[in-house]
């Protein structure tokens, strides 16, 4: 089913690539067109997901790498083609500013992840250094109980003899 993801993927794409295309002329401004960017991005990272796990199965028969290549490089010239008509539209730089905001996006997303998941085995960690605190010193407990019953009884003997 990976080739099928591929296949739907670069169809995904095409069809981002052509939304763009066509709302571009209408466009007042880039927030006109950032739903078909959403789709572009998220095609493209469905294309790039897909051939990763397609790798994985070592499928190296010349028809699968021949497509894996042109895929990419069909992908790539749409990608150039609507960061040139992005940037004729807006104005120059507008697609590599779109480029590294999202990249921004993306990085902080991930450091908030990553902070996420110290967090919570951080939390983790506290709970079972409290659980090891509270079962010493329940054993503890029960070792001094334990104690003082024992001394009771011998006590308790001596006194009977």
């Amino acid at each position: 089913m990976v080739i099928g993801e591929a296949i739907t993927g670069i169809m995904l794409f095409k069809q981002a690539v052509d939304g763009i295309k066509s709302a571009l002329n209408t466009a007042n401004d880039v927030s006109d067109i950032a739903s078909q960017l959403d789709d572009l991005f998220r095609a493209e990272d469905d294309v790039q997901k897909a051939r990763n796990k397609k790798a994985g199965f070592e499928n190296f028969s010349t028809e699968s790498v021949a497509q894996e290549v042109i895929d990419a490089k069909l992908a790539k010239e749409k990608m150039q083609e609507i960061a040139t008509l992005v940037n004729l539209r807006f104005g120059p730089n507008t697609w590599s500013e779109i480029l590294s905001l999202r990249q921004q996006k993306i990085r902080k997303q991930r450091e908030l992840i990553k902070m996420q998941k110290k967090e919570r085995l951080q939390k983790q960690m506290q709970i079972q250094e409290t659980l090891k605190q509270v079962g010493l010193a329940v054993a503890i407990a029960v070792g001094v109980v334990v104690c003082i019953f024992v001394g009771f009884v011998t006590m308790a003997r001596g006194a009977e003899t």
